[in-house]
């Protein structure tokens, strides 16, 4: 019984180790002509209250949900305080500083701790690799009192 555990776990370990590294290879899609994504909401240099709206913007391409196989489509990606974009040909991270809108959300409430914070939004495939070049909005800065 312990053989069989121990062999079920491992093909655990490498069918998890095979899907990162599949992941990790992910190529970009070409990203359509004209495409961009914005912050809408807030205003660069805005003052915002600890709990706040941000709201985005897309134009040239669709947003889709990943559950969605839609060519050329796409969905936001927050980054909160990220100084360098995410890597291309690989997934974006999912963590408190790179949040993922996978339902192709356009706003969503951020809860930030007082003081200066950056925002910007990247688009990503329904795989979360970013399209190539990559679709990204300016970098906005708010003042959380």
């Amino acid at each position: 019984m312990k053989a069989l555990l121990s062999r079920v776990a491992l093909a655990s370990v490498l069918m998890g180790a095979s899907v990162m590294a599949t992941a990790a290879g992910l190529e970009s899609e070409p990203a359509p002509k004209g495409a961009k994504v914005f912050i809408v909401e807030p205003n660069d240099g805005a003052t915002v209250d600890q709990t706040f709206t941000v709201k985005f913007g897309i134009e040239g391409m669709p947003l889709a949900p990943i559950t969605e196989a839609t060519p050329h489509a796409g969905h936001h990606h927050l980054l909160i305080d990220v100084d360098q974009l995410p890597a291309e040909n690989a997934p974006i991270p999912a963590d408190a500083n790179h949040i993922h809108f996978g339902k192709a959300q356009t706003e969503t409430q951020v809860t930030l701790p007082p003081g200066k914070h950056t925002l910007q939004l990247v688009l990503g495939n329904q795989v979360h690799v970013p399209f190539k070049p990559s679709i990204v909005s300016k970098k906005i800065t708010v003042d959380v009192k």
